[in-house]
């Protein structure tokens, strides 16, 4: 496809555009489909509030229609090759799709295929072609009562040596690699429970085995209510309608089972939900003794979830996902609860057949939800949006934490259920049970104190240890290093030992919750038993990466007043080079969009290094606002005359939290409707707060416009911003001659990092003013970002086995703020920048939520001297070089007063308020 050079061109080339478009988005709709067409890594940046979102549909869509076009015709010249091509696979007789399926040798392959990426009720399935086969047979045998003399023996020995009550929590037979079994589970005659599935998801696996290769969008955002205005956007288009879409989320967000809902907490919610389809999938046999004859097998049926009960359901409920058109969450909800069914599941199932798949990070960049999914991304289309903080996003989705209660809690569960079993398990179980336990021991003398362990550790705030080591460092320390991890995790997912001893366990506490030898602790819904056994298999995968790809925080603290002691251990990604390119290695091209994506060089570095910055297709463009619509100042000076110094080492200074209210106190007077400030952090707001409210401050600021305050609780943000705005409609429009010392308008107190500064638009009247308090910069008390820094700076030597030096050594820093700005300040280019990337990044998202289309306007008051200077003696690193090209061009970076910032406001309202009545 040809660029559009002309702007009457657009029409014809993106006739989905439901307006006209702005050159800029002309620029950026042909940008993209150019990505898309060349293929690979991809940068395209537009300010927001330039209907970046629309412009991504409409070329991406676009291209996905031009494409099936060009193949459709190509596919017509070839027709003579096969007599059904014609038809396309939508046309094919069930019968004939059964045939292929079910063909020997391709079928089976197929068939296992799917059940590993399986969309249907229950978790992917990861045993053994054997097993596969088995399950099968056991299929078309469902229904039958007779049981062979041969398996009532074999039930008769097992009975003889266990209790039929304990008998399902016994692990089948394992054997590893060396033993001949490719470390597989051997499953013996009537053991156990069976894993059958369910007859949806057979059909689904026949029906969608050819749309798996038809061409998909992928599009991502970072929450849910960025995905939602995205299917707003979409439903402006054609392409609602014409394409099949689906929108996938977490079971938080899709549950409709009220007592599920009940346990309130994600990881609580994720295992109940998948307890339920396990059981929904059980066979609970009675055995009944006939004598010297066979036995009898007669099936219970077990309860499961009660919204997927029925498959017919699930199945209208994809009828009417497809006749609908483009929902989203809230919608798939509605739809689900109204019919009975399964909204999370039943959208999950549409996968294979849709044409563009909505759905946020977690779900597309991990890996592991990728195949719990059945997402393909071969040959296929990945939009990333609000890709500002991607390399930071991916590698924290590979850490892994587990904590002092948790390993605790697993190794007495461990323990127990060895004791309990350890005669009836065979040799392969046996083995890798006892080298559990030996870890978990391991991993606690790691977190107790007056250990000999030999750990980097001194003595931080408020009587935390910390610890920091590399992978190797950690094994050798704890004398683990001879366990072959790698065998350890591959029989933890194919044993399915977490859910039998967890179960024992859960058994076990029910019986004897007042016996006096069994520990009743209650854990907190973070520490239950399965989310403990998750937490440690997931730190188990992590020991597995290369020594350089992270790092290992160990934190020990002293026991509490109650006497429960803490801490943790914790393993920080800090390479996410590999993990990025098993995305790209796949799909045809992958996007990364936002509205802030500059400096493009430390994403590439970190992400993708191996592609030469040359090859990187990097596209960025202008705001469609006109330069008096905006007015971005750097503010130096307060009121009387203090300049402004927000560094870690002034900000809580009463005199600097006074000069900031008498800020306030006159910008209330001057800027029109709402005022939102933003503070570095949600303590510093209420310290700022608290100070106002005690000096009168807060009064006098109240006297003017009401005053709001972001919640820290995100669910809580909507209800306060809906106050805000209804607020600022009513008393902006209030006769002030009547009543001149009425309020007219609000202010909103929000906070960088928070969820007003990342996904509000705060449009018109809502951000009048956006008041930037100081820079932003992380806490470098942080030891994570500490380590993310120091990896960062690490980048690009000459020899990466060697890590750059530092002044402060590893053992001495702990959390300690002091030491964090030594390391800081001992970085000489990447780690620095990374660390002022971070804080102008922040800085840039949340200024941006003000100018939302092109008849809004707005000020922006850079509130600290560090963002002041003279522009022809900035240098590279100053703050407002980082800023975006619209805001800096506009920039007014210095002022001798308030007073000349206070008459500028002025002319700035009087003007845009004339502009818009006109």
């Amino acid at each position: 496809m040809e660029q559009v050079e002309e702007e009457g061109k657009w029409e014809s080339k993106f006739p989905a555009f439901p307006y006209k478009p702005y050159s800029i988005q002309i620029d950026f709709m042909n940008s993209l489909y150019h990505s898309l067409s060349k293929g690979g890594v991809s940068m395209l940046e537009s300010p927001t509030g330039t209907g970046k979102t629309l412009s991504i549909i409409c070329s991406a869509l676009q291209w996905v229609v031009d494409q099936r076009q060009q193949q459709k015709s190509e596919k017509e010249g070839d027709s003579g090759k096969n007599q059904d091509d014609e038809r396309g696979s939508d046309d094919e007789p069930d019968w004939m799709k059964g045939f292929v399926v079910n063909k020997d040798g391709q079928g089976q392959e197929k068939k296992n295929k799917t059940k590993k990426y399986g969309v249907g009720f229950g978790k992917p399935d990861k045993r053994g072609n054997q097993e596969s086969c088995r399950d099968l047979f056991l299929q078309r045998m469902e229904g039958e009562d007779l049981v062979t003399k041969k398996e009532g023996e074999n039930l008769q020995k097992k009975n003889d040596a266990v209790e039929l009550s304990d008998e399902e929590f016994l692990l089948e037979d394992y054997e590893s690699d060396e033993e001949g079994s490719g470390g597989k589970s051997k499953r013996k005659s009537g053991g156990g429970s069976l894993s059958l599935s369910s007859d949806g998801e057979e059909e689904e696996d026949h029906s969608n085995e050819e749309e798996e290769e038809k061409l998909k969008v992928y599009f991502c955002s970072r929450t849910h209510s960025q995905l939602s205005q995205f299917i707003k956007e979409l439903r402006k288009t054609e392409f609602a309608n014409e394409m099949q879409v689906v929108c996938l989320g977490s079971r938080k967000n899709f549950c409709i089972n009220k007592e599920v809902l009940k346990l309130g907490n994600s990881n609580r919610i994720n295992e109940r939900c998948l307890e339920l389809q396990k059981n929904n999938k059980k066979e609970v046999s009675k055995i009944k003794n006939l004598g010297a004859g066979g036995r009898i097998r007669r099936t219970k049926a077990c309860s499961g979830c009660p919204m997927l009960r029925k498959p017919k359901l699930q199945r209208q409920f994809r009828g009417e996902i497809s006749q609908q058109g483009a929902l989203d969450i809230e919608d798939l909800v509605n739809l689900g609860r109204n019919m009975g069914t399964c909204p999370y599941y039943g959208s999950r199932s549409m996968v294979p057949a849709a044409d563009l798949v909505i759905l946020p990070y977690q779900s597309l960049l991990s890996k592991s939800s990728r195949e719990s999914l059945g997402l393909n991304l071969k040959n296929n289309i990945v939009i990333i949006d609000e890709a500002h903080n991607l390399a930071d996003s991916l590698i924290s989705m590979y850490d892994s934490k587990i904590s002092l209660s948790q390993l605790e809690n697993v190794h007495s569960h461990i323990g127990r259920y060895f004791e309990r079993f350890r005669n009836l398990l065979g040799p392969g179980n046996r083995r890798y049970i006892q080298t559990l336990m030996v870890l978990t021991q391991a991993f606690l003398r790691s977190l107790l104190e007056g250990t000999s362990v030999d750990l980097p550790q001194t003595s931080g705030a408020n009587g935390v240890f910390y610890g920091s080591m590399a992978i190797n460092d950690f094994l050798f320390s704890l004398n683990i290093d001879n366990i072959n991890l790698v065998k350890l995790v591959q029989y933890i997912k194919e044993s399915n030992i977490i859910h039998k001893v967890s179960s024992y366990g859960d058994k076990m506490a029910s019986l004897q919750k007042c016996s006096a030898h069994y520990d009743t602790r209650e854990f907190s819904e973070e520490e239950s038993t399965l989310s403990g056994f998750r937490a440690l298999s997931d730190m188990l995968q992590s020991l597995t990466n290369n020594n350089g790809d992270g790092r290992i925080i160990v934190s020990r603290s002293q026991p509490t007043c109650s006497g429960q002691k803490g801490g943790y251990i914790k393993y920080v990604m800090l390479t996410g080079e590999k993990i990025f390119s098993e995305i790209v290695d796949q799909a045809r091209a992958v996007l990364l969009a936002g509205g802030t994506l500059q400096p493009i060089e430390e994403t590439r570095e970190r992400l993708f290094p191996w592609l030469p910055p040359n090859q990187l297709h990097f596209f960025t463009c202008s705001h469609i606002v006109p330069p008096e619509s905006i007015l971005p100042v750097a503010v130096s000076r307060g009121p009387s005359g203090q300049s402004f110094d927000f560094s870690y080492s002034s900000r809580s200074l009463s005199i600097m939290i006074q000069e900031l209210g008498l800020l306030l106190c006159n910008l209330v007077t001057v800027v029109p409707e709402g005022i939102v400030v933003f503070f570095s952090s949600f303590d510093y707001e209420g310290q700022v707060y608290d100070a106002w409210k005690a000096s009168g401050i807060m009064e006098r600021i109240m006297k003017k416009k009401r005053l709001f305050r972001e919640p820290r609780k995100s669910t809580d943000v909507e209800s306060v911003l809906k106050e805000y705005k209804e607020t600022i409609n009513t008393l902006s429009i209030g006769d002030s001659k009547e009543n001149p010392a009425s309020q007219s308008g609000a202010i909103l107190l929000a906070v960088v990092g928070g969820k007003i500064s990342e996904g509000i638009n705060l449009s018109d009247g809502m951000g009048r003013c956006i008041v930037m308090v100081g820079l932003p910069y992380p806490s470098p008390s942080d030891i994570e970002l500490i380590e993310r820094v120091k990896h960062i700076e690490g980048l690009g030597t000459s020899n990466p086995m060697k890590p750059p030096k530092f002044s402060v050594t590893e053992e001495a820093y702990n959390g300690d703020v002091k030491a964090g700005f030594d390391i800081l300040r001992s970085c000489r280019r990447r780690g620095k920048e990374y660390y002022e990337n971070l804080c102008m990044k922040a800085v840039n998202q949340s200024i941006g939520r003000a100018i939302r289309h092109v008849n809004d306007y707005a000020a922006i008051l850079l509130v600290d001297t560090r963002y002041s200077s003279d522009p022809s003696n900035r240098s590279l690193s100053h703050p407002t070089n980082k800023l975006p090209q619209w805001i800096k061009n506009r920039l007014v970076s210095s002022t001798d007063s308030y007073g000349e910032v206070h008459r500028l406001l002025h002319q700035f309202f009087r003007f845009n308020k004339k502009r818009g009545s006109k």
